[in-house]
């Protein structure tokens, strides 16, 4: 019996021993041939050397979103912490709606919002709701208290699209010779149609446009343009139409001109410049109660032009910006001022900016700065909103002395030479502007070899 058992046992074992060799490699059949119903047939014959590929794998994102800190040997750590704050600490309004614009406009955070979709959201809010907005009272606590250039800006912050009232089509040329003939420098003079005597004394003295000659005697292309809203005054508005028929250089939009509107000056002036006159090589934005020696500015850009230094021309052009740059000014306060911001509606510091009154940036950064414009909430002070669209873009306004828009210091002695140093000088009369220009334009003998201030603003 033992015997027959040992016979038996081992026949048993020479049958089940490839049986159980073979039992992976069923299972493995098994389990691929279940694959490929179900997902089909990962690649297929097309051809001598040539295999393609049928299998329908998910797409992976463009980007990742870390789930949570993980400690491995083999992969990255993930931060502890979030990218981006999922809280705001101020309650300032202006403050909270740029927190949501930027949290909207997160391609990570809002993944399926691509930029086009962006722009059409802001356009379409835009044009449908330009009216006052009324509901808004209630976001600021204070709101009742506050002066009424702010109330009036408040309520009407979200409309950023007017319609132009007088559109002057030939400041720049047009056509195949529009680059080769475009101006070295557009003067962008902001004004209000009842400074008449302003505009005309720009016209004459250092606003004149055409070729214009610089100090070392070359002719270079300048343009100008004035930039106005709207005013009360029929009289007024009618007289401006008979000036823009004689000069064809006001630019006129379809919004009422007051201080805290000319940040959509800027705006709109950016579209306007990437339609009309895009080819221009530098542009001057500033007030029309400033002089400015133009020569001397058109010198200054000539040498910026043509110095060997800038290793990336174009990449340094697209970031030029130079003027009184103002670094860490906090809010004003005093609601007895007009420059008064309320804490309610901004907290922080304002980033480093260009004074208003006269600042020279290239048409490049012209471009960049209405794409940027278009992610930055309206400010009512434009300078300090040109200062919040260029800390977007990365760039770095550079301070030049010779731009003076709080005009020449009261404890600096006036030498006779000191307005030949100067590209800039903030405020000026007519009159005065008549004077400056006939001074300068023919420097005396001992004011011929005057150079730009270099002495810095005191703090």
């Amino acid at each position: 019996m033992a015997s027959c058992l040992c016979r038996y046992r081992r026949r048993i074992i020479l049958f089940c021993s490839p049986c159980i060799l073979l039992l992976p490699v069923c299972i493995y059949v098994m389990i691929a041939m279940s694959y490929v119903m179900k997902h089909g047939d990962t690649g297929g014959y097309a051809g001598p050397g040539t295999y393609v590929s049928t299998v329908s794998l998910p797409l992976l994102p463009d980007r990742f979103i870390a789930r949570g800190l993980k400690r491995s040997r083999d992969l990255a750590p993930h931060p502890e912490k979030s990218f981006w704050r999922s809280e705001l600490e101020s309650g300032a309004l202006w403050n909270i709606i740029q927190y949501m614009m930027d949290r909207q406009r997160n391609p990570i955070l809002s993944p399926n919002l691509t930029i086009e979709t962006s722009s059409n959201l802001e356009r379409s809010k835009s044009e449908n709701g330009c009216s006052p907005n009324s509901n808004i009272d209630i976001t600021m606590p204070d709101f009742l208290t506050l002066p009424t250039q702010m109330k009036n800006f408040v309520r009407t912050m979200h409309c950023r699209d007017y319609a132009i009232i007088i559109d002057p089509s030939d400041v720049c040329n047009h056509g195949p010779l529009a680059k080769k003939w475009a101006p070295m420098l557009l003067l962008a003079i902001k004004t209000q149609t009842a400074n008449f005597e302003n505009r005309e004394a720009i016209r004459e003295t250092w606003g004149r446009s055409g070729r214009i000659k610089t100090r070392d005697g070359q002719l270079k292309i300048v343009r100008r343009v004035f930039l106005l809203g709207k005013s009360k005054s029929r009289q007024h508005e009618e007289k401006l139409q008979l000036e823009s028929k004689k000069y064809g250089d006001i630019l006129q939009w379809e919004f009422t001109d007051a201080f805290f509107n000319l940040t959509l000056k800027d705006v709109l002036f950016w579209e306007w410049f990437s339609r009309r006159c895009p080819h221009a090589r530098f542009i001057f934005k500033g007030d029309d109660d400033v002089f400015v020696r133009t020569p001397a500015v058109l010198d200054y850009l000539q040498a910026v032009e043509a110095n060997e230094s800038l290793s990336d021309e174009s990449k340094n052009m697209e970031s030029f910006v130079i003027g009184d740059v103002i670094h860490n000014a906090a809010p004003i306060r005093t609601n007895n001022t007009k420059y008064f911001i309320p804490e309610s509606f901004f907290k922080g510091l304002y980033p480093s900016y260009p004074g208003g009154g006269g600042v020279v940036y290239s048409g490049s950064l012209a471009h960049r700065l209405l794409e940027v414009s278009q992610r930055v909430h309206l400010f009512p002070i434009d300078d300090v909103y040109l200062g919040m669209c260029l800390r977007r873009l990365g760039v770095y306004p550079v301070h030049h002395p010779a731009f003076l828009t709080f005009d020449f210091p009261k404890d600096e002695p006036k030498e006779p030479c000191a307005n030949h140093t100067i590209l800039l000088v903030h405020k000026r009369s007519p009159a005065e502007m008549f004077k400056l220009w006939f001074e300068t334009l023919i420097p005396s003998p001992e004011c011929r070899n005057a150079t730009l201030r270099v002495k810095p603003r005191p703090d």
